[in-house]
């Protein structure tokens, strides 16, 4: 019973996740942004969006929160995250032969409630 909490849970912390980016990449598309990759893996981790923005690869990290109890979705991307992304980004930069291209680090926070999604932030070069 305790595992099929667990996994209750997870699945719907990924939901909630996804619901979260899905509302990212609107959001970014609307601004007139093209979304590349979506959850983008590799073994160092994994980046939320990649998009393209003109020249610029912008790597973006999405945070998601239904309530602020444990604080904004901002405090939440810790400096172990921050490195992680930076060295996935690099990874996907050279597996594409993309070295040289102009990159940003972007960060943005969605408000979660029961049935929506929205977009309350977007940190230009955030980290």
């Amino acid at each position: 019973m305790e595992d099929e909490m667990k996994t209750r849970s997870k699945d719907q912390r990924k939901a909630k996740g996804a619901m979260g980016e899905e509302a990212a990449a609107l959001f970014l598309e609307n601004l007139g942004y093209r979304i590349l990759e979506r959850n983008w893996r590799c073994r160092s981790g994994e980046i939320d969006l990649i998009a393209k923005q003109e020249h610029i690869l912008v790597f973006i990290e999405v945070r998601s929160r239904s309530s602020s109890r444990y604080g904004t979705p901002a405090e939440s991307v810790t400096a172990r995250k921050i490195t992680q992304v930076r060295q996935t980004a690099a990874v996907y930069l050279h597996m594409n032969g993309m070295g040289e291209a102009p990159i940003r680090f972007d960060m943005i926070s969605v408000r979660l409630s029961a049935e929506t999604a929205v977009v309350t932030d977007h940190f230009i070069n955030a980290f």
